[in-house]
């Protein structure tokens, strides 16, 4: 994995697919299975994040 930082709020990030496998995989756990002390709004960004996620890869896909 490389960071670079492109502005001082702004990271580009550089993943083997494996890498961004499991960092995916992980944070589709946390959404479906975090203890209830987690906060809500946490989760919530977290689940966005993985929406955008999804529909970035959707993008990615060939037309068919």
């Amino acid at each position: 994995m490389e960071l670079e930082r492109v502005r001082p709020a702004v990271f580009r990030a550089t993943f083997h697919t494996y890498e961004l496998a499991a960092l995916i995989a992980a944070a589709r756990y946390v959404a479906q299975t975090a203890p209830e002390d987690v906060p809500e709004e946490s989760l919530a960004q977290l689940r966005r994040l993985l929406e955008v996620y999804d529909r970035r890869v959707r993008d990615l896909a060939p037309p068919a």
